[in-house]
């Protein structure tokens, strides 16, 4: 149990989850500019503005380069984890939100006069590019603000 409460110690760890969060409340204030109105299911959703996974993943691989070293390979596993969530985010499932969208389309079409009681699927899975890029550039400097502040 003393174990687990020394990762409440871990900065590097805390200052990533801490950036996720911040990118989840910013899309709160994203939705709020665009649709004037705020939606508390945002922050439990994927997808929108900044990316969250990419605040995250990349606050982590800053974290462990500010510590451990930029040469380092736990800064090298840290980097290439994070390039694979964001080409992740913004190909993969931007991929597979667009296929839900077309499916969805279709299964309106089809079933227009019938009763089809199937849920429709979620389309905003993924980010675009910019939500992405968005997502790395605030990781990034959550962590070097955490760091100049420690």
């Amino acid at each position: 149990m003393q174990d687990f409460a020394n990762v409440l110690h871990n900065m590097v760890l805390l200052v990533a989850i801490a950036a996720c969060l911040i990118a989840q409340v910013l899309k709160l204030v994203v939705e709020l500019v665009r649709h004037g109105k705020v939606t508390v299911r945002t922050l439990f959703e994927t997808g929108g503005m900044p990316s969250a996974h990419s605040a995250f993943v990349t606050a982590l691989a800053t974290g462990v380069g500010q510590t451990s070293g930029w040469e380092t390979p736990e800064f090298a596993i840290a980097a290439i984890f994070a390039v694979i969530v964001m080409y992740d985010a913004a190909g993969v499932r931007q991929a597979a939100g667009k296929q839900a969208r077309v499916l969805n389309q279709m299964m309106e079409e089809f079933f227009h006069d019938a009763t089809f009681h199937e849920e429709q699927l979620k389309e905003l899975l993924g980010h675009t590019p910019v939500q992405v890029i968005a997502g790395c550039i605030l990781g990034v400097a959550i962590s070097w603000l955490a760091a100049a502040a420690y």
